[in-house]
């Protein structure tokens, strides 16, 4: 959804925008090319991202994690903006190169850092956090079926064999799942580990928490998100300020909040982008517009 998330932007040629999630360099180009004399601010925590760049006299690139957008945009005098974009979740060149550990269908180590400069991996939390906290990160973050099972038989392993490798996850996962449900259980298990690793809940929650006072009057605040923790923390932000859905009236009674959203309904992706991306699939998109 590209095309449609950079329109919801209502793009000013003159105008800031930024791109918390710079990737592979997709939504940033299609930006760059509605504007004239307008700036874009790319952050991205990877590294690997640097070799999308292309040098534009319109982009500036932050290689740093969105949850310090407030303190980078202060320092370099660009507050307010005019628009904010974020591609929640991994990135399609992430997943492409096997040895970042990403996906469960090369063996590789259990590494899933998107910085590689910080120091926990996948493999640290499998075989360093305790049991209890296994089960809170496989419930909460993958919405696993069965994870006080997977907890207690992780820590049975690891007691006798450290996890270091995505085959060594994979094979243990093999043993409590069917063949028919394999994939999806695979693909939860990764996607927690790969949100606890990186923090991805906390980064959203500041993103959203900052972006009343990023954005100017009319500025519009456009994510993507790819599971229902996101959206959900998306989807109460817009209707009540906080991500925990709380409603806050002042003394008249009239509810508090800095956005108003653009679309009732979440935008989706149409069965012919389905069909090119199948990432596509659980893909939703949410706009406000900054009251």
């Amino acid at each position: 959804m590209l095309s449609e998330s950079v329109e919801a932007l209502n793009i000013k040629p003159n105008g800031r925008y930024v791109d918390v999630t710079y990737g592979g360099g997709g939504h940033s180009a299609a930006i760059l090319e509605k504007l004239d004399d307008g700036i874009l601010i790319a952050f991205d925590r990877d590294t690997d991202a640097q070799r999308n760049l292309p040098e534009h006299p319109n982009l500036l690139f932050i290689n740093q994690d969105f949850k310090y957008i407030k303190n980078h945009l202060n320092y370099q005098d660009l507050i307010p903006v005019d628009g904010i974009l974020a591609d929640l979740g991994i990135s399609s060149h992430q997943i492409d190169v096997p040895e970042r550990g990403f996906s469960f269908r090369e063996d590789a180590d259990l590494d899933m850092r998107m910085d590689r400069m910080t120091e926990v991996t996948a493999a640290d939390i499998l075989n360093k956090a305790s049991e209890e906290e296994l089960v809170f990160i496989f419930s909460t973050y993958g919405e696993l079926p069965g994870s006080k099972k997977l907890a207690r038989l992780i820590v049975a392993q690891r007691n006798g064999r450290a996890f270091r490798k995505v085959s060594d996850l994979v094979t243990l996962a093999d043993e409590i799942t069917s063949p028919k449900r394999r994939n999806r259980y695979l693909a939860q298990l990764f996607q927690a580990l790969r949100i606890k690793v990186n923090g991805e809940l906390e980064a959203l929650e500041s993103l959203l928490m900052n972006s009343e006072s990023l954005l100017a009057k009319n500025g519009r605040l456009v994510v993507m998100s790819y599971h229902s923790l996101e959206d959900r923390m998306v989807k109460n932000y817009l209707n009540t300020g906080n991500v925990e859905g709380i409603q806050v009236k002042n003394e008249y009674g009239v509810l508090q909040k800095p956005f108003r959203s653009v679309f009732k309904k979440p935008i989706i992706a149409t069965p012919e982008e389905v069909e090119r991306n199948p990432r596509a699939r659980s893909a939703k998109l949410r706009v406000g517009e900054r009251i």
